[in-house]
C-alpha cells in the first residue's frame, strides 16, 4: 500500500484487495492529476497485453481503468489505484481497486443507473465500467470514501 493512504481508504481497499487470488504482482498508483491517468492507462494496457487479452478485452479494460480513475479524482478528491494480476490456478486476470477518502456515493443503486449524474456528464461512468468487465465491486460510506474493484479475466 502507498504510504499517503489513510484508514477508510486502506480498510475499503484491503476488503476488496484480500477477496481474490493474486500473484506477487502488486502496484499502487497514486490518482490525484490527469497525469496520474495516463500513467495508470499505460500500466493497464501492458498488464493487460502480458495476459495476452483480445484487443477487445484490452480496450474495455483500459477504458473501465480510466472512467474509474477520473471518477476517483473528480469526486472522491484524489486516491490511489491497486494494479493486481491474478492467478486462480485455471486461469489469468487484473484485479483494479481504485480508493479515495472522498464523501462516498449516498446511493449506490442510483449512482450504477445509466444516465445518472452529478457531474455534468453523460451518467455513464460507474455503469458503464462495470459493463465492461468480468467483476464489479464497490464499498462506499458516507464521509468515510470509497473503493471500487474491477476485474477482466482472460478467456
Amino acid at each position: 500500500m502507498s504510504g499517503t493512504s489513510t484508514t477508510a481508504t486502506v480498510r475499503f481497499a484491503s476488503r476488496l484487495l484480500d477477496a481474490g487470488p493474486h500473484t506477487a504482482q502488486h502496484t499502487v498508483l497514486p490518482l490525484t492529476s490527469d497525469e496520474h491517468v495516463v500513467a495508470l492507462r499505460r500500466l493497464v494496457r501492458e498488464v493487460a497485453l502480458s495476459l495476452k487479452l483480445s484487443l477487445v478485452d484490452q480496450t474495455k479494460l483500459v477504458t473501465a481503468a480510466s472512467e474509474l480513475a477520473r471518477n476517483t479524482i473528480k469526486y472522491g478528491g484524489g486516491g490511489e489505484a491497486h494494479v493486481v494480476e491474478l492467478d486462480d490456478g485455471f486461469r489469468r486476470g487484473v484485479l483494479l481497486v481504485f480508493a479515495d477518502d472522498g464523501p462516498g456515493i449516498a446511493d449506490v443503486d442510483l449512482a450504477l443507473t445509466d444516465g445518472y449524474t452529478t457531474g455534468g456528464g453523460l451518467g455513464l461512468g460507474l455503469s458503464g465500467a462495470r459493463r465492461l468487465v468480468d467483476e464489479f465491486d464497490i464499498d462506499t460510506r458516507a464521509g468515510e470514501g470509497t473503493a471500487v474493484a474491477i476485474a477482466k479475466w482472460k478467456r
